[in-house]
């Protein structure tokens, strides 16, 4: 695979996990993946991770369905996310680029009421001008009803998960649509947890 930049196939990817906090978990991770459509992306899984790959809008829209589908059980779930769009590059023979842009969970994540607790870290790399694109999206899930508070080394983001997943994908899609060659968005997400509000 060829680790040169300037490829014009915006493949986005991500490398996920989803840990239920319960002696449930086989069942309420094989539930999920059979509750969510995944026929728009490339998927693998391995003892470590599941990755995604394909365009934006299906990378997101399954990362989310699979973890709302996990978390509307309301057992204690965390979701870890690595999302990656551009430089080094990636092989597009196997990947989904074609589809529509038509999200097939969508509608199905939409009815799903869930809080969530998040912290994500945004790294723009090779050009671009986004720290006004990232500032302006923060603004944007504020408007929504999303709390945002600065953290150690991330951002935090209190609210509806769709909400939270609406918010996170604007603004990997702005920073990406500034100029940003290679963006990588690293996201640790909450459900249902009996610990209080912040940990500090």
């Amino acid at each position: 695979m060829s680790q040169g930049c300037g490829s014009t196939n915006r493949i986005t990817g991500s490398s996920f996990s989803i840990y239920p906090m319960t002696d449930l978990f086989v069942e309420i991770i094989k539930s999920s993946l059979n509750e969510v459509d995944t026929s728009k992306v490339w998927i693998k899984t391995d003892d470590v991770t599941t990755t995604v790959r394909g365009q934006m809008t299906h990378v997101f829209d399954v990362t989310r369905a699979m973890f709302l589908q996990a978390a509307k059980m309301g057992e204690h779930v965390v979701f870890q996310s690595t999302y990656s769009i551009g430089c080094p590059g990636d092989s597009a023979g196997d990947v989904y680029m074609a589809e529509d842009g038509v999200p097939l969970n969508g509608s199905q994540s939409k009815r799903i009421g869930q809080d969530v607790a998040a912290k994500f870290s945004l790294y723009p790399m090779g050009g671009g001008d986004y720290m006004d694109v990232i500032y302006s999206q923060i603004e944007e899930m504020k408007k929504q009803g999303v709390e945002v508070n600065e953290a150690h080394y991330s951002t935090r983001l209190d609210g509806d998960g769709n909400k939270v997943f609406n918010g996170l994908e604007q603004v990997f899609e702005q920073t990406e649509k500034q100029g940003s060659a290679h963006t990588v968005m690293t996201v640790t997400m909450s459900a249902n947890s009996p610990s209080t509000k912040g940990g500090e």
